[in-house]
């Protein structure tokens, strides 16, 4: 909730105070004095530096929630060093006593020693423990104070059963036993197994990048989804492509399939994991399937969806020409529906890299989805982390790539 509510601070701060500079700033480009009509997406362009903002706030955030040691703040940590607080501990004759017990919070991994404490002079003996950051210890100081000896009291305050306490460095709470669980305070920082500074993640990617993982290097990872991903869009592609082609031509075409398409399209690609394994085994083809399946349904869609946005008119005038059935299709209906098909493509990809997480998750010997699922196995957070950052940004840069495939072979995208 605290990351949250720093990144709206963020952006909020971040728009007010570049939309000030850009205001009073003296240079300006002829696309901000266009006179803009709300809703006109023709004058709307990715403002840069907020993208740049973007990234820089989610790692400042990332840095600070976690205590790396590259970001100059950070939020309050979790308590480490020696703390006391003292009980007040009523023996069976009905005597108190006050005693104090010390703690030594120390990192995680650490073995140092107990503090060092004296006994006391009364029956409520003294005593000292230890434990890491983020974990909690049970004490038990009436154990030395005689038979019978109960607490009643920390830190001066009655205490009853299943009663919580706060105190010097952490929470206390009186258990059923009457025994004593302290909580050092966690502060706002996240615990490394649930999330690893930016600099762990980086030298546990050298590490990887350097030895591999699991008899496979990081690049024979990466290598085995792409693959695979490839291997299913493309054979979602082709059969894909021309069914959406035959859908958008014929009346009959699309009777027939568009049931099973409108059926099969909301099915995420997971709930068939069971099924492939049973039809297609645990091997290759079962995960190529799976990235096919994934693909199918999002091509066929494109394709139907740029045949029936063809104007009408610019087939009339194909026929007013002359143009027989292949040329409309040929130089008419499959220019107009590249737009789409490339679209559909970006979807289609996503999903796919998306999904070979999953594909990976049955019998895979390589991958970076099997890289992952077999380190969050050993809480290696890490390695999961750094696995799902190399997927991001191997899907971003095919978006980009076929951003840029489609710039290149469909420059008539947008004209009309």
């Amino acid at each position: 909730m605290m990351v949250l509510v720093f990144y709206i601070a963020i952006f909020v701060a971040s728009m007010l105070v570049w939309g000030w500079i850009k205001r009073h700033r003296v240079m300006r480009d002829y696309t901000s004095l266009k006179t803009v009509t709300f809703g006109d997406e023709s004058a709307i362009s990715p403002d840069r530096v907020a993208s740049v903002i973007s990234v820089l706030s989610i790692f400042v955030i990332w840095g600070a929630f976690t205590g790396s040691s590259i970001v100059p703040f950070h939020v309050p940590g979790p308590f480490m060093g020696e703390t006391s607080f003292g009980y007040t501990a009523r023996n069976g004759a009905g005597d108190e006593d006050v005693g104090e017990v010390r703690i030594l919070v120390h990192e995680f991994g650490a073995k140092p020693a107990a503090p060092v404490i004296e006994p006391g002079q009364g029956f409520a003996l003294n005593d000292s423990d230890i434990v890491a950051v983020w974990r909690s210890v049970l004490l038990k100081p009436t154990e030395n104070d005689g038979e019978g000896a109960q607490i009643i009291a920390i830190d001066g305050a009655p205490i009853a059963v299943d009663q919580a306490r706060d105190v010097a460095g952490g929470t206390v709470t009186l258990t059923q036993r009457g025994s004593l669980n302290f909580v050092p305070d966690k502060g706002w920082q996240m615990e490394p197994i649930w999330l690893p500074s930016p600099e762990a993640v980086v030298a546990r990617f050298i590490e990887i990048a350097t030895n591999g993982y699991q008899n496979t290097s990081l690049w024979g990872h990466l290598a085995a989804s792409l693959a695979r991903v490839m291997a299913g869009f493309v054979l979602g592609s082709l059969v894909g492509i021309p069914l959406g082609y035959a859908m958008g031509l014929s009346g009959w075409f699309r009777g027939w399939f568009d049931p099973i398409v409108e059926f099969m399209r909301p099915v995420p690609p997971l709930a068939l994991i069971p099924l492939v394994i049973i039809w297609f085994g645990i091997w290759e083809t079962g995960k190529v399937v799976l990235l096919f399946l994934a693909a199918l349904w999002i091509m066929v869609i494109a394709a139907r969806s740029g045949v029936s946005g063809v104007r009408i008119s610019k087939i009339h005038a194909a026929y007013s020409l002359g143009a027989s059935k292949w040329q409309i299709m040929r130089h008419v209906i499959i220019p107009n529906s590249l737009p789409d098909i490339f679209t559909g493509a970006r979807v289609a990809m996503g999903v796919c890299w998306g999904t070979v997480v999953a594909a990976e998750l049955v019998a895979a010997q390589k991958g970076a989805g099997m890289m992952i699922i077999a380190a969050s196995k050993f809480q290696l957070t890490d390695i999961v982390v750094m696995g799902i950052i190399m997927i991001g940004i191997i899907g971003y840069g095919i978006d980009i790539l076929v951003r840029m495939a489609e710039k290149r072979l469909v420059p008539w995208k947008g004209r009309g």
